[in-house]
């Protein structure tokens, strides 16, 4: 069976216009209650930025033949137990005939902070992995095949996060890839390696602009960590599961 992509160009522009949209209806809402949140904090305390992306997901896992599996978006249903901590929230979780079919995490980052952002983020995935697969090892999920595991993050298209980056090392030096490095960069590079080293199944990077919300527009920074290489292999995942 082919695999079918659920029309992602344009339904991904739809999320980046609902993501920026949200965002800024957000900061609206907090301004008219007289409750301003520290620097960009106020774009993200309304709760459904990434929402749009997440519909598409849902379009793909119906569109590849599993319609009747049960996708989870609710706090309480989308925990699922870890290794070196009890439980780990996820963004979404779809399971069928009790298998857990996939477990994906959506994040974002937009200006003007990137740095220790970006260090909290690339902790947090490397961490979540290990945890989960640890689990995994350990029959915490049963047996079963190994799910899809998805990183995807959205980060603001700006000067600031594509100008080079200097890094201060005392005692050694800093891996050649990432000396000036951008931010963008290092997303992209971080993305590229959670993936080599078999944390992810697909992990994603997309950069968009604060103009996007009138026009959708989004870039990728590479084909291996590009939106539509992230799709194919959650649709084919999902298609192969439907088969089984």
């Amino acid at each position: 069976m082919a695999l079918d992509l659920a029309n992602y160009e344009t339904k991904t522009k739809d999320a980046v216009k609902a993501f920026w949209g949200h965002r800024e209806a957000a900061r609206k809402k907090q301004i008219e209650a007289g409750k301003i949140d520290q620097g960009e904090r106020s774009g993200v305390t309304g709760g459904r930025n990434l929402d749009g992306f997440i519909a598409l997901i849902l379009d793909l896992v119906k569109a590849n033949g599993l319609g009747h599996a049960d996708i989870h978006l609710t706090r309480a249903l989308v925990t699922l137990p870890g290794y070196f901590r009890p439980t780990k929230l996820w963004d979404l979780v779809v399971i069928h005939q009790g298998h857990l079919v996939a477990a994906i995490e959506l994040k974002s980052q937009v200006g003007p902070s990137f740095g220790n952002n970006f260090n909290n983020r690339t902790e947090e995935a490397i961490g979540t992995a290990h945890d989960f697969w640890t689990a995994y090892r350990e029959k915490a999920f049963g047996e079963q095949p190994r799910p899809f595991v998805g990183w995807l993050m959205a980060v603001e298209d700006t000067e600031r996060s594509r100008s080079p980056v200097k890094d201060k090392s005392t005692h050694f030096p800093v891996f050649a890839e990432f000396q000036g490095a951008s931010y963008l960069r290092r997303y992209d590079i971080l993305c590229q390696r959670l993936v080599l080293e078999q944390l992810y199944t697909s992990a994603s990077v997309m950069a968009s602009p604060r103009s996007a919300v009138k026009t959708g527009e989004y870039s990728e920074l590479s084909e291996m960590t590009g939106l539509k290489t992230f799709i194919r292999s959650f649709a084919a995942h999902i298609a192969a599961e439907t088969a089984r």
